[in-house]
């Protein structure tokens, strides 16, 4: 369960990543309030997990899901640009992260 709710936060990270841009530096309310709910949550899934994950394995994998899918959905919606590189560094990333998990 804990790798469950580890990898639910990790994707909220990507969530509250996204909403900090959109938020113009909290000049804009909706993404703002998005901001500080997904990064609650988030927070809250990454210290429940470390109850019985090690930390820095959580962290890893909650900084890894969660910079995968910012950057993923910046190059999705063409806000980044993409290139083969950046494709090919986050499959890698994210086999590192499967990694962590078999590893555990």
């Amino acid at each position: 369960m804990a790798w469950l709710v580890l990898v639910i936060s990790g994707m909220l990270e990507a969530v509250w990543a996204t909403a900090l841009g959109k938020s113009e530096g909290f000049s804009k309310l909706a993404p703002s309030i998005v901001f500080v709910v997904s990064l609650l949550a988030s927070m809250a899934g990454l210290a429940w997990a470390m109850r019985t994950l090690p930390v820095g394995t959580s962290y890893a994998v909650w900084v890894g899901i969660g910079a995968t899918l910012t950057v993923a959905y910046a190059m999705a919606t063409g806000s980044e640009a993409i290139s083969v590189i950046k494709v090919l560094l986050l499959l890698g990333l994210i086999g590192c992260i499967i990694g962590l998990k078999l590893a555990h």
